[in-house]
C-alpha cells in the first residue's frame, strides 16, 4: 500500500517484529499502518521523532523485545499493547497499568501445543528417544551390540509435580493422567476446583516427586524458583521439564547438578539467556533440547496472526480485547 493511501489508517509500531509479522502484516495492511523501526537504521527514539510520537497509539511486539519503561516513556499516546506471546515476563506490566495502557497476549492459544511439547519432552528424555536415535546412527557403523544400550525408565505410575497450574498446567495434567502418573502441583493459589494435592512449597513438592514440569509465569517472585536446593530434593533419578521461561532455572545450577549426577536429566524448551544454551548441555545424552518452540505450530502460527490482528481491531473500534491481560495493582 503506498504512503499516501496509508495516512488514514491507525498507526501501530512493530517492535522485534514478532515471528508472525509478516503474515500480519499482509492480513491487515489494510487497515493499519504499521510502523517498523527493525528496517531503520535510526534508533528508536529517532525513528518515533520522524513518525510523531503522538500519533502512535498501539504498540505490536513479540517475547523478543523487552517493552521497558524507558520504551513506553517515548510513546505520550500509548494506549494499547498487543504481544503474540502467551507470557508477558517482557513488558512491564505496573507501568502499563499506571499509565492506563491495555494489554493483550496469546491467552490461552498455545496452551495444548504447549502441553504436548512437555509431555513430549518427558517422554523423550525417560526413554532416551533422541539419545538411542544418536546412538543408533553412530553405534551401528561399527556394529555395536544393540543391547549395550543403557535402559530408560517408564513414565507411567511417576509422581508428577507441575509448577503452575494455569491453562497450561492443566492440559498437562490431563495428558500425564492418561500415561497412569499422579498428580500434585504448586502454584499462586490453591485451586478450589481441581482435587490434586497442592503443596505450597516448592521444595516439599520436589521432594513427593519423581518428575517436576515447570508452567509458571516467569516474574520477580518465580525468578529461579528452581534452585540448587529444589534440584537435590527432587533426587539423583529426577527429571524436569521447562516450557514457561528460562529464568524459572537456575541454570547454572541445573548444569551443575546434571554434571554431577545429582539429578536424572532434563528436558528444556526454555533457556535463561536465549539464544544463548549453555554449552555442556549439548554434550549429556540425559538431557533434551528444543529452540523455544513449544507454542509454535503451522495452525497456532495462523490462529496467533488472527487473535493479534483482531485484538487490534477490537481496539480501534472501541470494543473488548479478546485476550486481555490483568494488569498487576
Amino acid at each position: 500500500m503506498a504512503e499516501d493511501e496509508m495516512k488514514g489508517l491507525p498507526k501501530v509500531l512493530v517492535l522485534g517484529p514478532p515471528l508472525c509479522f509478516p503474515s500480519i502484516q499482509s492480513l491487515y495492511s489494510h487497515k493499519f499502518h504499521f510502523l517498523k523501526p527493525h528496517l531503520s537504521d535510526l534508533s528508536l527514539q529517532d525513528f518515533l521523532h520522524h513518525h510523531r510520537p503522538p500519533s502512535i497509539t498501539a504498540i505490536l511486539c513479540g517475547a523478543n523485545y523487552s517493552i521497558t519503561a524507558e520504551v513506553l516513556h517515548l510513546l505520550p499516546s500509548l494506549r494499547l499493547l498487543v504481544t503474540c506471546s502467551a507470557g508477558t515476563n517482557h513488558v512491564d506490566l505496573r507501568e502499563c497499568r499506571r499509565r492506563g495502557i491495555q494489554v493483550a497476549s496469546a491467552g490461552p492459544l498455545f496452551s495444548e501445543d504447549v502441553a504436548d511439547t512437555a509431555v513430549a519432552l518427558l517422554i523423550d528424555g525417560m526413554r532416551k528417544i533422541s539419545a538411542a536415535d544418536r546412538w543408533l546412527r553412530t553405534q551401528n557403523l561399527h556394529n555395536t551390540p544393540w543391547d549395550l544400550f543403557p535402559f530408560g525408565s517408564k513414565l507411567s505410575g511417576k509422581q508428577v509435580g507441575i509448577v503452575g497450574l494455569g491453562s497450561i498446567g492443566m492440559e498437562v495434567a490431563k495428558r500425564l493422567e492418561c500415561f497412569g502418573c499422579i498428580i500434585s502441583y504448586n502454584s499462586k493459589h490453591k485451586k478450589t476446583r481441581v482435587s490434586y494435592p497442592f503443596y505450597s512449597s516448592v521444595i516439599e513438592l520436589a521432594t513427593t516427586c519423581d518428575v517436576l514440569v515447570l508452567c509458571c509465569e516467569l516474574n520477580e517472585q518465580t525468578k529461579h524458583i528452581i534452585n540448587r536446593e529444589v534440584i537435590l530434593a527432587l533426587g539423583k533419578g529426577g527429571f524436569i521439564v521447562n516450557i514457561g521461561r528460562g529464568g524459572l532455572i537456575d541454570e547454572k545450577e541445573l548444569v551443575k547438578c546434571l554434571m554431577e549426577g545429582e539429578i536424572g536429566g532434563a528436558g528444556l524448551d526454555v533457556f535463561e539467556n536465549e539464544p544463548h544454551v549453555p554449552q555442556e548441555l549439548f554434550e549429556m545424552n540425559n538431557v533434551v533440547l528444543s529452540p523455544h518452540s513449544a507454542a509454535i505450530t503451522k495452525e497456532s502460527f495462523v490462529n496467533i496472526c488472527e487473535l493479534a490482528g483482531g485484538n487490534l481491531e477490537a481496539f480501534f473500534s472501541n470494543k473488548p480485547l479478546i485476550t486481555p491481560v490483568m494488569l498487576p495493582e
